[in-house]
């Protein structure tokens, strides 16, 4: 049995950075006419310091927990459409807090990703080796995105608005609003 929510975001993306969750995101937030939220964010706004930055500090059992108790805030109140960081899904605790809600995994092949520009910079945990380093975390985090994911939508080679089309045509009926 499908659990219906009523509360919550309309739509949650889930992926590795640079699968697009930020940019499909916003467009289809623009589309459904509600919010777009990306969870990166609202950690830099909860603690000052970027994601990247943060786990750094904070080590990556504390930055999971903190992370899994801004979900736990968020969720029930936010209704637009939540963009998670690549690493969200894997925190404990977390799969059980989405599991009533639409998620959508963004998934993107190793080419693509080494060919996004910026993600290096943006990520410097990449550094030195971006190929060895984005090969084990989409190995070690695909079977966790799959699992919270309700539709797997792949992004590689496409554009943003295929993408979109594919992730607004996984929306429940009742919560589609692209047609209104």
């Amino acid at each position: 049995m499908t659990t219906v929510t009523t509360r919550g975001p309309v739509l949650i993306l889930v992926g590795p950075p640079g699968s697009g969750k930020s940019t499909v995101g916003r467009l289809a937030a623009a589309r459904l006419g509600v919010e777009f939220r990306d969870f990166d964010d609202d950690m830099q706004r909860a603690h000052g310091l970027p994601a990247g930055e943060l786990v750094v500090q904070l080590g990556r059992e504390r930055f999971q927990a903190s992370e899994r108790e801004l979900l736990t805030a968020l969720l029930p109140e936010f209704t637009g459409v939540l963009a998670l960081g690549g690493g969200t899904p894997t925190a404990p605790g977390v799969a059980e807090l989405l599991e009533p809600h639409h998620v959508v995994f963004l998934d993107v092949d190793l080419e693509h990703l080494l060919r996004r520009e910026g993600l290096v910079t943006l990520h410097p945990w990449l550094m030195p080796n971006p190929r060895a380093h984005l090969k084990e975390l989409l190995n070690t985090r695909r079977p966790v995105y799959t699992q919270v994911a309700a539709v797997t939508v792949p992004t590689s080679g496409r554009t943003p608005e295929d993408v979109l089309a594919d992730v607004l045509a996984s929306l429940p009926v009742a919560t589609d609003r692209a047609t209104d």
